[in-house]
């Protein structure tokens, strides 16, 4: 496990010691210097980063820690859990490190230091480190972090290149057409969202919030009652055959009086909790549908840099049937930041969103920007698109879903890292009151709708949905509800099917033949994927799992060409010859860069995304 070491020193009456002092807590940075020591001290056999010690040990070792009357621990409870594991009981489970887990993670501790209450905060997170697993655009709007951290700027927040240009550019093969831009970003900062979650992690730190990279949350722990009380991590070193190997460690309860869910997009514990307590149904009613990010990073010549210019695409090289865009921003240190979003209710079995992005990139307006450069790192995310419509109830029993888990994106803004912190602080200010003042989480659900994502995702509530009708009407609708009635159009359009019902038979598409990689400009899928940081230890169960393992050869490959050889951005699924000298799906779990797609676009809905162990998957610095 990897711990993050804050260079600041600010730290705000820890909350975890029992001494009141405005100055620095010495036991919280003798316990980093504890924890750093335990992992440099470990050892891979295998080449991969060294495994994750027992989180009890991990946190056991915390809570022992005293240094001139200090101490760390008052509000951790420790106790024997189910099926052999052990258990750590906190006050507040946070599962994920993202901007939504974060956010609620600061608030609540805030909320403590204002009323000088105790509650002991746990952030679980999958990735090797904080922001491994985050990746983003992104051009942010710090509407929330004012709210939340209002003097960021005087902190050292990694923000730093506000949007000086805003172009937008109907894309044909060879030619860029301007449009009047709708995005308005002005006031807003091109960032790494990577870095950003790194510092907020040392702001909650520093107010005591205990995070734990590396350890994946892989099941939820529900009562007698059917009330969620918890999580329990994934059981560590178990090989491919399902033996346990010499490093076996088994997973560990980690319980709260409150769970929020902070995972992301498609989440996989969020989405169980919104079938088993039917929160779709309770919310907004409409399925979710779903987009595909590819994105890199580049450092291209210094004459061609232009800090805080932001430009957006719609077009070429998508065909007018399927929605999506392109993204390109610049960054510092003559870094630009370029992507491809698609649409996962696209048709064509054919299409491959990853080749489509390489296509991009030889478009004659981008291509000439980005020669003589350099690709410093590759990623991949879904990112839901439902928006208003799609918006489940967020409560359950026992805690609530926050951020892209529960979906608050604003499409046309193409903005979503606001509205999930905003999410998070409004849970955990509902949280709070519930732990303190026995408040219902069922007010998070209400506070929501007074909150302003409420109203800013009711005014876009019709632009994703009007490219339904195709392109050249989408963006006819989407014009008319921009500039004409401003969010107000007195009826709400609903989505077309759900994405894998999208995908037609193959006979109805010719193959589309997709240009050789020039290893400049475009690459092939290896190439991008060494540019990920992405590793798994390879000898453990795949955490793709197929429920039907004969539905790739009978279904997917007959009828649909095999599309998930095409859709998946780091080549997981590929179909290779066997021995009764036909094709079988061979899956390469350890290529996994964590975006979901999978899980959403299978035709058949046959593929199951899970956690792998902790620690696995891609290691974004910069994204």
């Amino acid at each position: 496990m990897y711990r993050l070491l804050s260079s600041k020193s600010n730290l705000v009456n820890n909350s975890f010691s029992k001494t009141s002092s405005s100055s620095p807590n010495p036991s919280f940075y003798l316990c980093k210097n504890l924890v750093r020591s335990h992992f440099s001290s470990s050892s891979s056999s295998s080449g991969f980063p060294p495994r994750n010690p027992n989180l009890v040990d991990l946190v056991r070792s915390r809570s022992r820690v005293s240094v001139s009357g200090f101490s760390i621990g008052r509000s951790r409870w420790f106790s024997g859990g189910t099926d052999g594991r052990e258990a750590l009981d906190y006050d507040v489970v946070i599962v994920g490190a993202g901007p939504a887990g974060l956010s609620a993670a600061i608030r609540l501790k805030q909320l403590c230091h204002e009323r000088n209450i105790d509650l002991s905060v746990c952030v679980l997170e999958k990735g090797s480190e904080v922001g491994a697993h985050i990746l983003s655009g992104n051009v942010f709007e710090p509407r929330a972090l004012d709210e939340l951290i209002p003097h960021w700027q005087q902190e050292g927040a990694p923000i730093e290149v506000p949007v000086s240009s805003d172009k937008f550019w109907l894309l044909t093969k060879n030619r860029a057409l301007a449009l009047p831009s709708p995005f308005n970003n002005k006031g807003n900062y091109v960032i790494s969202l990577s870095q950003l979650v790194r510092w907020m992690a040392a702001k909650a730190e520093e107010l005591g919030v205990e995070i734990y990279p590396g350890f994946a949350a892989s099941e939820i722990l529900y009562d007698a009652n059917e009330t969620v009380v918890g999580v329990a991590t994934n059981d560590l070193g178990i090989a491919k055959d399902g033996s346990k190997r010499e490093t076996f460690q088994r997973g560990v309860e980690v319980r709260g009086r409150l769970t929020l869910m902070g995972e992301g997009c498609r989440g996989s514990l969020s989405e169980k909790l919104i079938l088993n307590y039917k929160l779709r149904e309770k919310g907004m009613g409409q399925h979710q549908t779903y987009a595909l990010g590819i994105k890199e990073v580049w450092e291209i010549e210094e004459r061609k840099h232009e800090p805080g210019t932001v430009l957006h695409t719609v077009g070429w090289p998508l065909d007018l049937s399927t929605y999506g865009g392109s993204f390109l921003y610049h960054m510092n240190d003559r870094q630009i930041s370029i992507g491809l979003v698609v649409a996962l209710n696209y048709c064509n079995p054919y299409l491959s969103p990853y080749d489509e992005f390489q296509k991009f990139k030889n478009h004659p307006a981008i291509r000439r920007l980005l020669e003589g450069g350099t690709v410093i790192q590759y990623g991949a995310r879904t990112l839901n698109e439902g928006g208003f419509q799609s918006i489940p109830n967020p409560v359950f029993p026992g805690g609530a879903i926050i951020g892209c888990s529960a979906g608050f994106i604003n499409v046309p803004k193409i903005k979503g890292t606001h509205t999930a912190m905003k999410s998070g602080m409004l849970a955990a200010e509902t949280a709070f009151k519930a732990l303190v003042e026995g408040e219902k989480m069922e007010m998070y659900w209400e506070n929501l709708k007074k909150s302003w994502i409420w109203e800013e995702l009711y005014k876009v509530r019709n632009y994703r949905p009007a490219f339904e009708y195709g392109f050249i009407p989408g963006l006819a609708l989407s014009a008319l509800e921009h500039y004409i009635f401003k969010g107000k159009l007195p009826l709400t359009l609903k989505h077309g099917k759900p994405d894998h019902e999208a995908t037609d038979i193959a006979s109805m598409h010719t193959p589309i033949q997709y240009p050789k990689p020039d290893g400049q400009i475009s690459f092939d899928v290896p190439t991008s994927l060494y540019r990920s940081n992405t590793n798994h230890e390879h000898n453990q169960p795949a955490h793709l799992r197929l429920r039907d393992p004969t539905i790739p050869e009978l279904v997917n490959l007959p009828v649909y060409a095999g599309p998930e050889s095409r859709y998946c951005p780091a080549r997981v699924y590929e179909y290779v010859p066997d021995e009764k000298h036909g094709l079988k799906l061979h899956i390469n779990a350890q290529n996994c860069l964590h975006c979901k797609a999978c899980d959403i676009k299978d035709p058949r809905q046959n593929i199951e995304w899970t956690v792998p162990e902790g620690g696995g998957g891609p290691g974004y610095t910069i994204m």
